[in-house]
């Protein structure tokens, strides 16, 4: 009655599925298929936690580039980076691709975050020292109140720094008992300062700084060669009325191919694609009206920072009015790479109809625009120098005051 287990060869069909028993034991796709999917429950809490991390990335990010638009030099990454932002969206038409590296800024956030709390109760012990050393100068409770606050100090970096090695999440930093364990291992284990310097190096060269400075560098160049005639012009109109109205005609062209040029400097990364205007120009004929809606959104939702301008604000809150411009000028530049795209996918010309009836649409927004820049030197702080702080197409914060 004794059975005896013998091995077969596999049978065609199971050949045919790609389940052949010699091939499939090291197949990664085969071992996949082994393991068990998450139940429900563990779905739903990933996906919850990866969303929210998701928020809380595009939140920093938001900030972060609020205070590099306030930094002077800074200010360049972050203008760098909305030209990318929207020329990431031109070469994939897809909106989703305007936020970059935000998981990224996420852990970066969490670390800033993290960090800023625990030196809390430095601050509150360090503030105890010091009135300690007013009430006894160099007693002995002053100086073991001094003992204890570097005792304090030299925990709290090791934690720190801990908590940012083991990926910088708030957890890390609010839940400090297994974080001795973790750095004891990490030590036995060995190469944990080469580890962390390799982990420091490329997480910052990820960041790409060196290309959103040049990149946001020579977008500054090009834009400035586009506004200086017609800006200047403007601002003779006050002794020369003629001069400035046609000044402001300019402006009125200007601003409204201007946008487009700068998503086509960005898709190709290419400073010559700043001044080709007729390529533009054929690439509008495909899509006018995404033009126009483009145009309309970005000379619009760049009004509102002119009234931030009409009283001088501190250099310590200059980051707030950053914050209203990233708010308004981020999707309207997102927009602006998705028309571009969308005309990249068309072939044929539209109907001289929808050319038409777009151009005369984009020529009023335009007008509207030059109009309000006029009288917008009347208005603001810094008078005619104003004129020249063209947040719509450059940066948020005056660049030539810096």
């Amino acid at each position: 009655m004794n059975s005896v287990l013998i091995p077969t060869m596999p049978s065609e069909s199971a050949d045919a599925n790609g389940l052949e028993v010699g091939a499939a034991m090291g197949d990664p796709a085969y071992l996949k298929t082994l393991t068990p999917k998450p139940g429900l429950i563990r779905r739903v809490r990933d996906g919850i936690g990866s969303a929210s991390e998701w928020l809380f990335g595009g939140f920093a990010l938001v900030i972060g580039l609020a205070i590099l638009s306030a930094t002077p030099i800074l200010q360049l990454l972050s203008f760098g980076y909305l030209l990318e932002s929207g020329g990431r969206v031109a070469r994939t038409g897809r909106l989703r691709d305007a936020l970059i590296g935000v998981r990224r800024a996420a852990r970066l956030g969490s670390m800033v975050i993290g960090c800023s709390l625990m030196l809390l109760p430095l601050q509150v012990i360090a503030s105890w020292t010091a009135a300690a050393e007013l009430v006894d100068p160099g007693g002995p409770i002053a100086r073991r109140w001094r003992v204890g606050l570097l005792i304090l100090a030299a925990l709290m970096v090791l934690h720190m720094l801990t908590a940012c090695a083991r990926g910088g999440k708030l957890r890390y930093f609010f839940w400090p008992f297994t974080t001795p364990l973790w750095l004891v291992r990490r030590v036995r284990r060995g190469g944990i300062y080469a580890s962390a310097r390799d982990e420091v190096w490329d997480f910052v060269t990820a960041l790409h700084f060196p290309y959103y400075f040049r990149l946001g560098l020579l977008g500054l160049v090009g834009t400035m060669a586009w506004l200086l005639v017609p800006v200047s012009l403007i601002a003779l109109g006050r002794r020369f009325p003629l001069i400035g109205i046609l000044g402001g005609l300019l402006l009125a062209i200007v601003s409204l191919a201007l946008p487009f040029l700068q998503m086509r400097f960005a898709a190709e990364n290419r400073f010559a694609a700043l001044f080709e205007y007729r390529e533009v120009r054929e690439r509008f004929r495909r899509a006018p009206w995404a033009f126009a809606v483009a145009a309309f959104l970005t000379l619009t939702f760049a009004i509102p920072l002119y009234l931030l301008k009409i009283e001088m604000i501190p250099r310590e809150t200059a980051w707030l009015p950053s914050l209203v411009f990233l708010g308004f000028i981020f999707p309207a530049r997102t927009l602006t790479g998705w028309a571009y795209a969308r005309s990249g996918r068309r072939e044929q010309v539209r109907h001289w109809f929808f050319r038409w009836t777009s151009r005369l649409a984009m020529f009023a927004t335009g007008l509207a625009y030059a109009l309000i820049v006029f009288f917008t030197q009347y208005t603001a702080w810094q008078g005619i120098w104003s004129l020249y702080e063209q947040h719509a197409f450059m940066l948020p914060v005056p660049f030539l005051n810096m």
